[in-house]
């Protein structure tokens, strides 16, 4: 066999293995989707199918008719905005001081940040439970959102991109006679755009499925986050499989919908992460 040959069939070979991994990891999604448009006979004929047999759309007027789902959707959406948004403002500031800045101690910070990553959320949530029932915030946004105000990860992400963008840019403005907070605002933000990009994304994520932090720091439905709600929700109709996936389709699709409204930025984030030394 040639060479020209070998190299073919190991990229045929390639190809199918990520095609057969992208199928494992697809298609119970898929099914959750298609499960969610079933009614119960469908969802439990005798022989198993993988589509329905009409579209059953009243799953999800079902959820949030019966359910407090918009209630759990709508303080999920506040809550997600309110982290990500100043996780936006506050750690690109963070990473900007720690790339571009000399002051003492600055090593150390940085050691502390990224051992902070390696800290298990389950270690600290006594302690900062405490402090949050301290400050009264117990049941209260703030107490679901200042927590997540910030990022060690974000720090270290923001850090490493903002050290790629070369000093001489920044060294410029300050001839210029620009302040500080205007040469991060107009020359550095601009040339991280899909750095914040990623970082908006792996926090909306993470907030959107925080679960642990959400039920204990609330004690009603009032303040409530989706993935709360949707363990309550299937706590209460376990034997409805239909409407529980019509619920996990709910929960999941904001996270789809952002991810493909900007996937192309997010792709060029993480492909300059990786090309960074």
């Amino acid at each position: 066999m040639s060479r020209k040959a070998q190299r073919t069939l190991l990229s045929l070979l390639a190809q199918s293995g990520i095609l057969a991994g992208a199928l494992v990891i697809s298609v119970p999604a898929l099914y959750m989707v298609s499960a969610s448009l079933m009614n119960s006979q469908d969802f439990f004929a005798a022989q198993v199918k993988l589509l329905p047999s009409s579209l059953y759309l009243q799953n999800y007027i079902e959820v949030f008719s019966v359910f407090n789902f918009g209630n759990y959707l709508k303080n999920s959406f506040i809550v997600t905005g309110a982290v990500v948004l100043l996780n936006l403002i506050f750690t690109p500031m963070v990473g900007y001081s720690l790339a571009k800045f000399d002051f003492p101690g600055k090593t150390v910070l940085l050691l502390f940040v990224l051992a902070t990553i390696m800290i298990p959320f389950t270690a600290i949530l006594i302690p900062l439970f405490l402090i949050i029932r301290s400050f009264g915030w117990v049941n209260t946004y703030p107490g679901l959102v200042i927590p997540f105000a910030m990022s060690a990860f974000g720090v270290f992400l923001m850090r490493q991109f903002i050290l790629a963008v070369p000093d001489d840019y920044i060294d410029a403005g300050r001839i210029d006679g620009a302040s500080e907070l205007r040469i991060y605002f107009q020359i550095v933000v601009p040339l991280i755009q899909p750095a914040l990009i990623t970082l908006a994304i792996v926090v909306f994520v993470a907030s959107w499925d925080e679960f642990l932090w959400m039920l204990i720091v609330t004690t009603g439905d009032a303040l409530r986050t989706l993935p709360v709600g949707l363990a309550k929700f299937v706590e209460q109709y376990r034997t409805r499989y239909e409407l529980m996936m019509a619920g996990s389709v709910v929960a999941a699709a904001p996270v789809v919908l952002l991810f493909l409204a900007v996937q192309r930025r997010f792709l060029q984030g993480m492909a300059g992460l990786s090309g960074l030394k």
